[in-house]
C-alpha cells in the first residue's frame, strides 16, 4: 500500500480550496485572517497525525522498525538479537628487577592509556607459567617478562585496540612494574546490526520445518557472531564417504574454537538435522603459515612504523581467511604496499620457506604463525 503524503503546504492548501468551494461567497484567505490561522492550525494537527501514522508503521513491520522496536517485532517468533562479542589478545607484564617471583592473578586488570578500554586477564592451562594453585600466573625470579591472554572486559569492536596501546596496569601486582601488548587485539564485534538482524530472520523463515544445509547453517550462525562454517555431506569425522553423514566445521577466528563452543554448535544442529542422520561438528585443521619478507621505504618514511604496519595488515587477512581457502603467494605483495604508501618495494617473500601458494585441506584453515617483516 502506498500513502498520499502531504506536506504542510498541501494540506493548508487542500484545506483552503475545500472551503471556499463550499461557500457561496469569496472568503479571506489573506495571511494573518481568522480563517487561514483556523486552517493552518488544522493542518498542523493533521501534519502531526500522519506522522503518527508513518511511526506506527514503521514499527510493525520488520524491514523498516529499527533498535529495541526491530528487537520487539522480532520477539514475537522468539528470535533475540546475537550479543557484542569480547576482543581478545595477549598482554605482556615486565619489571625493572627480575631478582623476586612475582604473580600475574587470573582477574587482573590492564587497559588503554587513559583507561578507555580496559582487559581482564583470562586462565590459560596451556601457558607454562600457568599455576592452578595460585589461580595465575608465575613470573619466576631472573624472568623479566611473561606474556598471558586477556579478553576485553565490555564486548564490542572498541576492544580492537592497536599495539602498545594497553600501557596501564588497573590491578597491583607486586614484582611487576610494566604491560604492553605486541599485538593488535582481534574478534572484538558489536552487537548484531539492524541489517543483519533481518538477513537472519530471513533464514529463519527460510529453514523452518526443513532439514537442510541453510536450515544447519542457520543454527550454527545463531550460536554467536564470527564463527565461519563449513558443511560437507556424506562426510563423515575421518573425511570418507558415508552417505546420511555430515560434517560441520567451524572456527571463531582463532582455528582453534574450544569445547565448549563445538558442543553449543552441535546443541544448535541437533534441533534441525533430519532424521535418520548423524553429524559431528569438529574445529579446523589448523595449517600455520611462516611469512617472511623485506620491504623496501620511502627515505622520509620510518622503517619501524611501516613494520608494524606491514605485519598487521598480512596478519590481519591472513587469520580473516574461510575454512578451504587458501593464501596465495603473491597476495602478500600486495598486501604489504597497501599497507602505507611509503612500501616501495617487497622482496625476499617466503611462506613457510617456499615461493609457493598455501593450499590448505578442504577443512584446513590458515592462520599466521609468524609475520618477519625486515
Amino acid at each position: 500500500m502506498t500513502l498520499n503524503l502531504q506536506n504542510f503546504s498541501t494540506l493548508v492548501q487542500n484545506a483552503a480550496a475545500a472551503v471556499q468551494g463550499a461557500s457561496s461567497a469569496l472568503l479571506d484567505l489573506s495571511v494573518g485572517s481568522v480563517l487561514r490561522a483556523i486552517l493552518e492550525a488544522s493542518s498542523s494537527v493533521a501534519l502531526w497525525l500522519q506522522w503518527l501514522i508513518l511511526q506506527v508503521l514503521s514499527m510493525t513491520r520488520a524491514a523498516t522498525s529499527a533498535g529495541s522496536d526491530l528487537d520487539s517485532w522480532m520477539a514475537d517468533f522468539g528470535l533475540t538479537r546475537l550479543p557484542a562479542v569480547a576482543a581478545s589478545g595477549t598482554v605482556t607484564f615486565s619489571r625493572f628487577t627480575p631478582s623476586n617471583t612475582a604473580l600475574v592473578p587470573v582477574g587482573a586488570t590492564v587497559s588503554t592509556a587513559g583507561g578507555t578500554e580496559s582487559f581482564t586477564v583470562v586462565a590459560d592451562p596451556a601457558n607454562p607459567a600457568w599455576s592452578g594453585t595460585l589461580n595465575g600466573y608465575v613470573l619466576a625470579a631472573g624472568l623479566g617478562a611473561l606474556s598471558v591472554p586477556v579478553v576485553a572486559t565490555t564486548p564490542g569492536a572498541a576492544g580492537n585496540v592497536q599495539p602498545a596501546t594497553v600501557t596501564l596496569l588497573g590491578t597491583a601486582m607486586p614484582g611487576v612494574d610494566q604491560v604492553s601488548n605486541p599485538l593488535a587485539f582481534t574478534g572484538g564485534l558489536n552487537a548484531e546490526t539492524d541489517a543483519a538482524f533481518r538477513a537472519r530472520f530471513v533464514n529463519y523463515i527460510n529453514s523452518r520445518s526443513l532439514a537442510t544445509p541453510i536450515a544447519v547453517g542457520y543454527a550454527v550462525s545463531s550460536v554467536q557472531q564470527g564463527l565461519n562454517y563449513l558443511i560437507a555431506e556424506n562426510t563423515n569425522a575421518a573425511g570418507a564417504a558415508q552417505m546420511g553423514f555430515f560434517t560441520v566445521t567451524i572456527d571463531n577466528g582463532t582455528g582453534n574454537p574450544p569445547a565448549s563452543l563445538l558442543q553449543t554448535v552441535s546443541a544448535a544442529i541437533e534441533a534441525v538435522r533430519p532424521i535418520g542422520s548423524s553429524f559431528a561438528v569438529l574445529g579446523p585443521v589448523d595449517v600455520p603459515v611462516a611469512i617472511v619478507l623485506t620491504v623496501t621505504i620511502a627515505a622520509n618514511a620510518t622503517l619501524a612504523t611501516i613494520v608494524g604496519e606491514v605485519a598487521q595488515a598480512i596478519t590481519l587477512y591472513v587469520d580473516a581467511l574461510p575454512i578451504g581457502a587458501g593464501l596465495a603467494y603473491s597476495r602478500i605483495a600486495q598486501l604489504a604496499y597497501d599497507a602505507d604508501p611509503a612500501v616501495v618495494n617487497v622482496t625476499d617473500m617466503t611462506l613457510n620457506g617456499t615461493t609457493a601458494d598455501i593450499t590448505p585441506p578442504a577443512n584446513g584453515v590458515v592462520k599466521a604463525a609468524s609475520v618477519v617483516v625486515n
